[in-house]
């Protein structure tokens, strides 16, 4: 039977939609890739409740880690306001209160959605073993109050607790102490030296109490507190060693009403920085025997790779561990040719569909 020319195109457009639409499926089918989409991050949350203030860190990772360990970076850094949690042992809810600031900060930055499953912790250290030795109740009845505000926040509260400290320790608080600065830097250091007991030491190749050292070798970071004194004291730029040991020495020989007058709105510290500084100085040359040529390998800083060093660091990449990981979520994909030549062909077989609708109207109607 012949077919007329109406009947002619309407089967042409019917094979033209009929083979694009084969191809396009082809295509999206046979051609498809599979991709893994970036993986989710996750967040953690953890507190530096030390004997002078508390600072908050936000710490990320991505879900899927590696090697079972999160790749840990810095989000935020907070400092609370006010002295440290052991300092509210007459009014212990004041302690919770004073966290809230930093708190709200770190959840503001983290996802709504992620709330809930976002770990936090917070850990006390010199200022609360000293309290929980001299008053146990009092330092229960404080972490008791941070537990409730962070209890209360839409976060995974896994606990605050005082951390223990290595060769700390007991003392006699019914004994009053009166401690006297006299200025003499070389008094100072030679009771330095009978803190570390070097005496003892029979080899070259020891530190304290004739514990074995060996030689320094390689590149070093000094932070916390050796951070901090060493910027007071501008000494956080390599200087040499002879320059270090002068400007820590005359510090310490400077009238105190003249070091006041100096460093207006620093009290709270100044009276700290010549001790420290002593104490860093016979640390590292005498217990860790750094010496002239050395003592250009020690970097002074705060931060490194962009976060704070120290134990909260530590302890977010130990919880990683903890937490599962997340498989990456994966998808079928196309290049972004095939992709295109699939709209192509897309494009191609509507068309050829509603001609073979207009033919057929077309038709009925005649």
């Amino acid at each position: 039977m012949r077919l007329s020319q109406k009947e002619r195109v309407f089967v042409a457009l019917l094979g033209i939609a009929a083979a694009s639409g084969l191809t396009m499926l082809l295509l999206i089918l046979v051609k498809a890739t599979n991709v893994f989409l970036p993986a989710d991050t996750k967040f953690g949350i953890v507190f530096d409740a030390g004997s002078s203030h508390t600072s908050l860190f936000v710490y990320q990772w991505p879900a899927n880690k590696e090697k079972d360990t999160g790749v840990v970076s810095q989000t935020l850094a907070c400092q609370i306001e006010g002295p440290g949690i052991s300092s509210y042992a007459s009014d212990p809810t004041q302690a919770g209160e004073s966290l809230k600031s930093c708190l709200e900060e770190a959840l503001a930055l983290i996802p709504q959605t992620q709330h809930q499953e976002t770990p936090t912790f917070l850990g006390a250290t010199a200022g609360m073993r000293l309290l929980s030795q001299k008053n146990s109740s009092q330092a229960r009845d404080i972490l008791a109050a941070v537990s409730l505000t962070l209890s209360k926040s839409p976060v995974d509260f896994w606990g605050a607790e005082i951390l223990a400290g290595q060769d700390e320790d007991s003392l006699n608080f019914t004994q009053n102490l009166t401690v006297e600065g006299t200025g003499n830097p070389r008094d100072c250091v030679a009771a330095l030296r009978n803190l570390f007991n070097s005496s003892s030491c029979k080899d070259q190749d020891c530190a304290f109490n004739g514990v074995y050292q060996p030689p320094v070798y390689g590149q070093f970071y000094a932070f916390s507190n050796f951070y901090y004194t060493f910027h007071f004291l501008n000494l956080t730029s390599r200087q040499p060693l002879n320059i270090v040991n002068d400007t820590v020495w005359k510090f310490c020989q400077t009238p105190w009403k003249l070091v006041e007058a100096s460093y207006p709105g620093q009290e709270r510290w100044l009276r700290d920085y010549c001790a420290s500084g002593l104490y860093i100085l016979v640390l590292l040359l005498e217990g860790y025997k750094f010496s002239e040529e050395t003592w250009p390998n020690i970097q002074f800083q705060k931060q490194a790779g962009g976060m704070d060093i120290g134990w909260t660091l530590g302890y977010m990449l130990n919880l990683t561990g903890m937490i599962p990981a997340e498989a990456p979520t994966q998808w079928r994909a196309q290049s972004y040719s095939i992709w295109m030549a699939g709209v192509v062909f897309a494009v191609l077989t509507l068309v050829a569909v509603l001609g073979a609708v207009a033919v057929q109207l077309f038709w009925t109607q005649d």
